[in-house]
């Protein structure tokens, strides 16, 4: 199966349980949320995508379904900002230390403050991205929450 990555090695550190489940990444998918629940045979509400944003001054981290998208006025107003906007990928790569398309919410080299989409705590499991492109991990949603410190809010 997979070798670790940061994200599996936080999670395992903490005691969390989750399960692993690989896929044939799409780079010329026109969305790679789609393109891996698509390929995994899950709904696209399950599979959360990672983004990086710049809200006001500080950098958060958003997960939300792969099939809506996020409005970065509800974004901002959830951080306390006036206003918010996506990082651009290679500075999302930069803080996190992943790469685009492998971006986890999890083990990224600086703790971003994390806000996930309400809808998303409503289903059993989730499956978020695993720190490479093609693995995501599926996890309870409040065990996701808890291993981030995520903040549960209406985005999309």
């Amino acid at each position: 199966m997979a070798r670790a990555t940061p994200a599996t090695a936080a999670l395992e550190r903490a005691g969390i349980a989750f399960k692993l489940h690989e896929y044939d990444y799409d780079p010329n998918a026109p969305r790679i949320g789609l393109q891996a629940a698509e390929a995994l045979g899950i709904a696209p509400e399950r599979l959360l995508k990672t983004l990086m944003a710049k809200a006001g001054t500080n950098i958060v981290c958003v997960l939300a379904p792969s099939d809506k998208e996020v409005s970065l006025k509800r974004l901002a107003a959830a951080a306390g900002a006036k206003e918010a906007a996506l990082l651009p990928p290679a500075e999302a790569e930069r803080v996190t230390g992943y790469h685009v398309g492998g971006i986890s919410p999890l083990g990224q080299r600086k703790r971003a403050a994390s806000f996930i989409e309400r809808a998303a705590l409503s289903h059993a499991t989730v499956l978020v991205n695993g720190g490479r492109r093609g693995l995501q991990i599926e996890i309870a949603p409040a065990a996701l929450v808890e291993a981030i410190d995520a903040k549960a809010t209406d985005l999309c």
